[in-house]
């Protein structure tokens, strides 16, 4: 539509150019609302400053001319300021004949003058496996990244990893105590998990501690600050950052046990990475650009030594950077990676950092610190805001090991495709590896398609169950439909080497045609606004309208000629658009269902 819209701008900047000697050259172009006659509106208002005519003669006049200047335009109504333009069909023509040798159709090229963006997702802790949350992490960073690329940006996806401080050395001090020298090999189990069910431990352990000093009359705070694993956890941590060979190769030991489970995971969900950076690199450099800023009276030091910005003056308040006995907090390391991305990658043009919102505080003091240290990028920062995954018993808390286990819920979703496909018989003639294949691709596709969907801005009540259903607003609904495209364009024979010329068209193809159209104007949209769900929307519309039409005429069938090409090839164009769509959002699509 996008185009359209460019060239009848051309021509109406002709038309006021050569009627009234002005130069227009923005117009506001619209979709024609439902209620009304036609495709595409102009809004009139806006001309109306420059000429001052009533908005129904110049209306009037642009129509007329349009009808007769283009062929773009079969016919026109006007409703009180709003011109409706009905496109015509030689245009659809046109299109259409363009389009189908066209696989890159809304797609932008990379090139030697594409911005670099980072995107950043994931960001595991290594003292517990993934799980729900970090499902929707995982599959927004990766399509938004994917949604960049489409827009003709060269994207880096990278994690940080968060590898060190007091909630890793839990598991550490859980397991010396408790591991009894066990390991995920011998008890065959996946090393995140493993070293998970330490930090699980820990806690436990630490309540109870707590609960045994308030009964000896301490007060909870005392009891909270003085637990025995506690403290021996932050001896730990004070070991590690002054490098204790044997604390070192412990953490060594534990995080390897840990990335090997998180390699498999990603590998079920499809998720790569091109750079990892490490909280255990990057601290440091946040240590020194810490110490650059109290040289520069950005930052300030109390007396217990402590390290703070003062941000009031900004509506914010007092942050932390540096504790009282020198060790690092959060800010301290994502100074640090932020500083190193750009050292790394010089020609860098934005950062997006795809976390929760219960972050945005965070990231709001990150950047504004960034900039009064000068960092002039720091202008190019963007937080990925989302909203958190609810359980139909409430929310998940990894230290009490209520959570959603991610590799879990990928079997779950795969034993449940499994059983719903036999119900509906959707599988009946594939060989037993096919259909195990499918069961991954639907059950898969279900997941990412039922996260996806949602605005990144709002929270998710999660149930698998809803997720997988082949027909309403789901992924194994738009995988059938794929199928069965696919099944049409098999038995179909037809050459395009010859342009479709006069075709009949009916609402129904118009309807189809105008939806097609609109996927350039998606990827730039879905790319300004980091959002997969406008993907998601796009490409249940465009299944619904597609169904619509599938259900209502005859396309291998249809005795005209002209009339079966174009709609062989609005069906082949239609499959195009489905599978582009699904590969946005991380879902393959199935060449039989």
């Amino acid at each position: 539509m996008k185009e359209l819209y460019h060239k009848l701008s051309k021509e109406l900047s002709k038309y006021f150019q050569n009627k009234y000697n002005i130069s227009l050259n923005l117009f506001d172009f619209q979709l024609t609302r439902k209620e009304f006659d036609g495709d595409i509106t102009l809004v009139v208002y806006p001309i109306l400053k420059y000429i001052k005519l009533n908005p129904q003669v110049i209306s009037k006049d642009i129509g007329e001319y349009l009808i007769n200047s283009s062929s773009m335009i079969s016919s026109y109504n006007i409703i009180s300021g709003f011109l409706n333009f009905t496109i015509s069909n030689n245009y659809y023509i046109k299109i259409l004949n363009e389009i189908i040798h066209n696989d890159d159709y809304g797609l932008k090229k990379i090139d030697n003058n594409s911005k670099t963006i980072i995107v950043e997702f994931s960001s595991p802790n290594t003292n517990k496996p993934l799980h729900l949350g970090h499902i929707r992490n995982n599959l927004l960073g990766d399509s938004v990244a994917k949604i960049l690329e489409a827009n003709g940006n060269k994207v880096v996806k990278t994690q940080i990893i968060n590898d060190r401080g007091i909630h890793i050395c839990k598991s550490m001090v859980s397991w010396e105590l408790y591991g009894n020298g066990d390991t995920p090999e011998k008890l065959n189990i996946k090393g995140d998990k493993f070293v998970g069910d330490f930090y699980v431990l820990f806690e436990k352990k630490y309540r109870l501690e707590i609960n045994r000093l308030i009964k000896k009359g301490h007060s909870e705070e005392y009891a909270k600050n003085k637990s025995p694993i506690l403290l021996k956890a932050k001896e730990m941590l004070s070991k590690w950052e002054i490098g204790e060979k044997e604390v070192i190769s412990l953490w060594n030991k534990m995080n390897k046990w840990v990335y090997k489970g998180f390699d498999i995971t990603y590998k079920k969900l499809g998720i790569t990475f091109d750079s990892n950076y490490y909280e255990s690199m990057t601290y440091l450099l946040g240590k020194k650009i810490i110490e650059k800023g109290i040289n520069k009276n950005v930052f300030f030091r109390k007396d217990d030594g402590s390290v703070w910005i003062d941000l009031k003056s900004e509506g914010l308040d007092e942050k932390l950077l540096l504790r009282s006995d020198g060790t690092s907090v959060y800010m301290t390391q994502d100074l640090g990676t932020a500083v190193q991305r750009y050292n790394d990658n010089p020609s860098l043009s934005g950062m997006v950092y795809t976390v929760g919102n219960e972050q945005d505080y965070h990231f709001k003091v990150l950047f504004l610190i960034l900039k009064k240290l000068g960092f002039v990028w720091a202008d190019s920062l963007h937080h990925l805001s989302y909203g958190m995954v609810d359980l139909p018993d409430g929310k998940m808390k990894s230290r009490e090991g209520n959570i959603v286990d991610a590799d879990e819920l990928i079997n779950k979703m795969k034993n449940t495709a499994k059983e719903i496909s036999k119900k509906l018989g959707k599988l009946d003639g594939l060989s037993v590896s096919e259909k195990n294949n499918l069961y991954d691709t639907i059950g898969l596709g279900a997941l990412k398609y039922y996260i996806l969907k949602v605005d990144p801005k709002k929270r998710i009540l999660f149930d698998p169950e809803k997720s997988i259903d082949f027909s309403g607003n789901t992924g194994p609904f738009i995988q059938y439909t794929y199928a069965r495209i696919r099944s049409i364009i098999r038995n179909s024979s037809e050459n395009f080497d010859k342009p479709i010329t006069k075709p009949n068209f009916n609402f129904r193809e118009t309807n189809l045609i105008k939806h097609l159209l609109l996927f350039p104007e998606l990827i730039t949209q879905s790319s300004k606004l980091l959002s997969p769900s406008l993907i998601a929307n796009y490409l249940y519309e465009l299944v619904k309208l597609f169904n619509s039409f599938y259900q209502n005429v005859n396309i291998l069938g249809e005795k005209n000629e002209q009339t079966r090409k174009m709609r062989i090839i609005l069906t082949k164009i239609t499959a195009r658009n489905i599978k582009k769509s699904c590969g946005l959002l991380g879902i393959k699509v199935p060449e039989k269902m």
